[in-house]
């Protein structure tokens, strides 16, 4: 992986989290970069500055808490030398077992790398052209990717294979359920039986249906006026259709009888676990674009959750995102056109950690094609692994991007499973074994001199 190779050159674009560190990794691999970045000639409905790596959301990266997802992959991260998670370590702010930086300090610091680096070259210009024969390129330019590039993109990997939408469903606070009014089951009672189902005779949906027509639209920003796609429409648009179209969607009570009654409901709602922990539910296929105030009038109305707590509200809004299982290898290029790589929530991936990991990844795999190699992809069994695998294996039907969590990472086996019953244990168990295999992986690539401490010790280089 090291030495500088003959008129080696990448092309990355963007600027916030997965474009520089990409830019950082492949020059540390000796690779020559120009970096692109559109702000501030042209500027996003999102981002307040021009600067790299800006935060347009929390400032938080996750848990630091040894034995959870988020820190293992963290920690691989650190062992590679990743330059974003050393300037995130360099702007930390107390955050109880999270790391969270200083948003103004930690774009600073990563300005100040990329500066540092002869390697890399800035060009502050939109890109609205992508020429696979044109040498190599990494697209990092993030959910709201331009019109242009998106319209390049999309001629790329087939328009059917880009989605403008991301929907947002509730998530409610499981403490906050009266358990008395629903029911655990399984649609078919196909599997186990993990959703909690809200059943509603006629007259209770009649109600909640009156009060969901009569709530209030969100304010809608220019940049969100795009045509919904019938997949991601809002519950609300439903119901304008028809006061039996949520009842044959979200809402259908079909296969879900009601166990303590022994009838089947005029509608249900399903609410699904957020996480592991089942300490939050999700209300399925609940997108809407409602004012707060309104959601909390109308979802109130479900049975169960009268005195609900939210931890958030649904959404809809534009997050440009190619459909990775259909159109991307495990080393984040296109199956068409491998000199086109992807990192980045472009890619598929969701939160700030999850995007630095594929620039990172992108950066290391950029950087040999471009010295006319190929790169062995991180394997399953790591953190890094994992993540690409979901994006580049999910289901097709039903991807949408994801955070790291313990799901994607490769299962302990059974026996191991049930002679440990403890779950911290076992899910200390699968980091190690992830860092594990991440050690043979990166001294295989042959691990760059500056990383060397970081891989041994687990701390930043």
């Amino acid at each position: 992986m090291n030495g500088i190779g003959s008129g080696a050159r990448i092309r990355v674009i963007g600027g916030g989290l997965a474009g520089p560190e990409a830019a950082l990794t492949a020059a540390r691999l000796g690779v020559a970069v120009d970096l692109y970045e559109m702000r501030p000639v042209r500027q996003t409905p999102a981002h307040q500055t021009a600067e790299f790596g800006e935060l347009v959301c929390s400032n938080s990266l996750k848990s630091e808490s040894p034995g959870t997802a988020p820190w293992v992959l963290k920690q691989e991260m650190r062992r590679a030398g990743s330059a974003l998670l050393r300037s995130a370590d360099a702007t930390a702010v107390p955050a109880g077992h999270a790391l969270a930086v200083d948003r103004v300090e930690f774009s600073r610091h990563i300005a100040e790398a990329i500066a540092a680096e002869p390697l890399i070259t800035v060009h502050r210009e939109e890109v609205t052209t992508l020429d696979p024969e044109d040498g190599i390129t990494v697209v990092a330019s993030g959910p709201l990717c331009s019109d242009a590039l998106s319209g390049e993109v999309a001629r790329l990997t087939g328009k059917d294979h880009l989605a403008f939408y991301d929907s947002i469903s509730p998530i409610v606070d499981a403490e906050t359920i009266d358990m008395d009014r629903v029911y655990m089951k399984a649609r078919w009672d196909k599997g186990s039986a993990d959703y909690i189902n809200c059943p509603m005779n006629r007259e209770e949906y009649d109600r909640f249906l009156d009060a969901l027509l009569a709530a209030e639209p969100a304010e809608t920003k220019e940049w969100e006026k795009l045509p919904y796609f019938e997949s991601c429409l809002p519950i609300e648009e439903l119901a304008r259709r028809g006061r039996d179209t949520l009842r044959f969607g979200p809402m259908k009570p079909v296969g879900l009888r009601d166990p303590r009654t022994d009838t089947n409901p005029w509608a249900v709602v399903q609410l699904r676990k957020e996480n592991v922990r089942a300490d939050s539910y999700n209300l399925v296929g609940f997108q809407n674009h409602l004012k707060y105030a309104d959601q909390g009038r109308v979802l109130r109305l479900i049975p169960g959750l009268e005195n609900a707590k939210f931890l958030r509200w649904g959404q809809i809004h534009r997050n440009t995102y190619i459909h990775s299982p259909s159109v991307l290898t495990e080393n984040l290029n296109l199956r068409a056109y491998p000199n086109v790589f992807f990192a980045g929530q472009i890619s598929g991936v969701e939160g700030y950690t999850e995007s630095i990991a594929t620039g990172l990844l992108a950066g290391i795999y950029a950087a040999a094609a471009a010295k006319g190699q190929m790169a062995e992809p991180a394997p399953r069994g790591t953190a890094l692994g994992s993540l690409v695998h979901y994006i580049t294996h999910a289901e097709a039907k039903t991807f949408q991007p994801a955070n790291i969590t313990f799901d994607l990472l490769l299962p302990l086996d059974e026996a191991v499973r049930k002679q440990v019953r403890d779950k911290k244990v076992r899910h200390q168990m699968q980091c190690d074994l992830a860092l594990e295999q991440f050690d043979g992986w990166w001294q295989r690539l042959g691990a760059p001199a500056e990383s060397e401490r970081a891989m041994a010790e687990g701390v930043p280089a």
